[in-house]
């Protein structure tokens, strides 16, 4: 966990090392933007509506998602990573968030082939994760700036998540005294999507998290819960988020627990077949 100022930005930076559960994982969309720095082998990433996997050999920034996305690791792999709030990425971003929503950029292209090489020099000579971890979080404190409407977005994101994107977008609008074009842009331009397509992301999340696979489900109830009023509609979104339909999910996740029980990626990310 990072420490101020950093911790209105970011839930945690992490570093992963070993063989990975699969060589390709399906991870599907949520309002979390990822920032990797690679120290291994490249790894391959296919977004949005791409065909093939795209070789990122230095890392990859993504913003919030709005669709299912293909990771493929190397084995071993070796790197550091960033899991951001919705709000959280763009303050170390040259460009809109909107830019990279479903279209991931290498490190090299936000912040430059010099500085990543020497960010990733530096990296390798710290002795353990730990030390690597305290020299990420130094470079993202230096690479910090400040972004207009970030108070506002992060405010309005919030509350969406606290209600599990439940809350009408509408409101927001009347209460901070904007126009509904003005949020839009400010949500593009800090998070990637506009206020409605992140509460969708929080609703689906919240729903899919929530389930117990282990367990038989009713459909129609998971729909109903979630706000959907039309089943058909709900299963077209499950597929929009995941790439896969409701029971084909519940088949790859029970593979997930039945192959890594207590694994630390079990809860989100499913194995790509």
């Amino acid at each position: 966990m990072p420490g101020s100022p950093l911790d209105g930005l970011i839930d945690d930076l992490y570093y992963l090392e070993g063989a990975p559960p699969y060589p390709r994982l399906l991870l599907p969309a949520a309002p979390a933007p990822l920032l990797i720095v690679n120290l291994g082998a490249p790894f391959l990433i296919r977004a949005g509506t791409d065909v093939d996997a795209v070789e990122y050999a230095d890392g990859c920034a993504v913003t919030t998602p709005t669709r299912a996305w293909e990771f493929g690791y190397p084995t071993p792999t070796r790197s550091l990573g960033v899991h951001f709030k919705p709000w959280g990425l763009a303050p170390f971003l040259p460009m809109p968030a909107a830019e990279l929503c479903d279209r991931p950029a290498t490190v090299e292209q936000i912040w430059g082939r010099p500085a990543v090489a020497e960010l990733r020099h530096r990296l390798t000579l710290a002795d353990v994760p730990h030390e690597m971890l305290m020299v990420l979080e130094g470079e993202l404190v230096r690479r910090l700036r400040a972004i207009n409407g970030l108070d506002i977005v992060r405010h309005m994101s919030s509350a969406i998540a606290d209600t599990g994107g439940a809350v009408p977008i509408s409101n927001f609008g009347v209460a901070a005294r904007v126009s509904s074009t003005y949020l839009a842009k400010r949500f593009k331009e800090i998070i990637g999507v506009t206020p409605k397509r992140l509460a969708r992301s929080y609703r689906f999340s919240s729903t899919v998290l929530a389930l117990d696979v282990a367990a038989p489900i009713d459909w129609g109830d998971v729909a109903a819960g979630a706000g959907y009023f039309d089943q058909a509609h709900f299963v077209r979104e499950f597929r929009e988020f995941t790439g896969l339909t409701p029971t084909r999910y519940v088949e790859v996740r029970q593979r997930f627990l039945r192959e890594h029980p207590d694994h630390a990626l079990d809860g989100w990310p499913l194995p790509v077949d």
